[in-house]
């Protein structure tokens, strides 16, 4: 349904290995809260967030559509309307508060009005094809190909 009804699709590209590293630590300095981590990371991989990203390039490639791939470092600290990044911007989990301009919005909503605005800045850029330039917005990303792009 999404890759009929979307040409473009942006997405965050999450390192799930990454993310669901051990807790475990050595022995000379064990982690912190390991089962919480545990939980945590089992249910990331429940998700199925690659299989999920895999299946969708592989739809929107069949389709001629496109999927973009953008750096999600600082996509849920950065205000959506002034730009603003700082830790400080997300006090709660859940809530954005941007600390230069006083706008006030869902974490998650705002990180997602980011990456869209990531995606849209790497196509107009020329990342079609190639790399995301730093002016799209994926300053500090690794320099990816952006092969989920047909």
């Amino acid at each position: 349904m999404i890759s009929k009804n979307h040409a473009i699709i942006v997405l965050e590209d999450l390192r799930t290995k990454n993310m669901t590293a051990s807790a475990k630590g050595s022995i000379d300095e064990p982690g912190s809260r390991v089962r919480q981590k545990a939980g945590l990371n089992r249910s990331i991989l429940d998700m199925g967030w690659f299989e999920f990203g895999r299946q969708l390039e592989y739809k929107q490639r069949w389709r001629g559509g496109q999927v973009i791939l953008i750096n999600p470092r600082n996509t849920s600290r950065k205000c959506s309307v002034c730009g603003f990044t700082d830790k400080a911007n997300r006090a709660t989990q859940a809530q954005l508060s941007c600390m230069a301009c006083g706008h006030t919005e869902n974490a998650d909503v705002n990180a997602a009005k980011n990456i869209l605005a990531a995606g849209h800045a790497a196509q107009a850029c020329g990342g079609i094809g190639g790399y995301a330039p730093d002016e799209a917005g994926t300053r500090g990303a690794v320099k990816q190909p952006l092969s989920l792009i047909a």
